[in-house]
């Protein structure tokens, strides 16, 4: 194959449209996910322990790194979900055209956003 194109292989420089950095942003929020799964376990079974172990686990969570963390997860899994929920909508045969999966893409992460902040809100 004799190829004479161009090729450019430095992601710097290409740009991306919004539907690809959801796409790869969904991905990333999928294994920010699945690292804090372990996170979220040892939560559950600290507060389930005992009365004292939940008292512990409450005093811990009100330290700003904590919240944080805890906004980071709440973060993660509100964009994956919204993502998520875009593409079973998608699935049913919406938002198919360039143009249409655009615009559901801006009306995602315009929703992730407010949720996020909110989540933020509730975290603080």
């Amino acid at each position: 194959m004799n190829d004479k194109r161009p090729v450019n292989l430095d992601l710097k420089t290409i740009k991306f449209p919004v539907s690809a950095l959801a796409s790869i942003t969904h991905r990333i929020t999928g294994i920010v996910l699945f690292v804090a799964l372990p996170i979220l376990l040892w939560m559950l079974d600290r507060s389930l322990a005992s009365p004292e172990s939940f008292a512990e686990l409450k005093e811990c969570l009100t330290s700003p790194l904590a919240k944080l963390v805890l906004w980071g997860i709440l973060a993660a899994l509100l964009y994956h979900l919204v993502a998520g929920t875009k593409h079973l909508v998608m699935d049913l045969g919406f938002a198919l055209t360039k143009e249409s999966g655009h615009r559901a893409t801006i009306v995602a992460l315009v929703i992730a956003v407010v949720l996020i902040l909110l989540a933020g809100v509730w975290v603080w």
